[in-house]
């Protein structure tokens, strides 16, 4: 076991100093992977990776803690715990996405000054959204599937540590991974075209 299984079990088992050993054993990893996934966004990103790892975990150490008293939920390794935080931070980005696309946000307005960089980013936020409601789609007809695509798009794993994270083989993940992208393709093209 590692050092992180060992932490997340004193989490499970009530240990209020737990959840303050587990922050720096795996802030470095979930910080390069931060860093990772907003590094594909466009510019004009205004959250940053530290400030989306800080999110992430602050959503999920916690709510697992209270949900642990009343549901009897543990985690199921390390795996597991990266697979919770890469949904933590694909929520938080797409809350992120919605705020924007608000009206009193600035809407569908574009910025005078930057008017490209507003058309990108705008587009971008529409994508993510679209990603959202196909990958829930996803997530509802083949939960596995969806995960994988968290794993890798919203963590930035690579192929070989999502079918890792997931117990299953590569040969399983890169099936996954075909039938998912198009899958998702298709969805939101549906979505983008509307």
């Amino acid at each position: 076991m590692t050092d992180i299984t060992h932490i997340l079990s004193a989490v499970e088992q009530g240990d209020p100093h737990a959840a303050d050993e587990l922050l720096p054993l795996v802030y470095g990893e979930l910080r390069r992977l931060a860093a990772q996934k907003l590094a594909q966004e466009k510019p004009g990103q205004t959250l940053a990776a530290t400030a989306l790892v800080h999110e992430a975990y602050l959503r999920l150490v916690p709510r697992e803690l209270a949900a642990r008293s009343t549901n009897g939920k543990h985690w199921d390794g390390r795996g597991h715990f990266f697979a919770a935080a890469a949904e933590a931070m694909r929520r938080i980005l797409v809350e992120q996405a919605r705020r924007k696309a608000r009206q009193k946000r600035g809407g569908g307005m574009a910025r005078v000054v930057l008017a490209d960089v507003a058309v990108e980013r705008a587009e971008t936020d529409a994508n993510l959204l679209a990603l959202d409601e196909a990958l829930t789609s996803l997530a509802a007809n083949h939960p596995e599937k969806a995960a994988l695509v968290k794993l890798r798009y919203f963590a930035g794993l690579t192929m070989d540590q999502a079918a890792s994270a997931l117990g299953v083989s590569p040969a399983t993940a890169d099936r996954h991974w075909a039938y998912a992208r198009a899958w998702l393709h298709r969805e939101m093209a549906k979505t983008l075209d509307t």
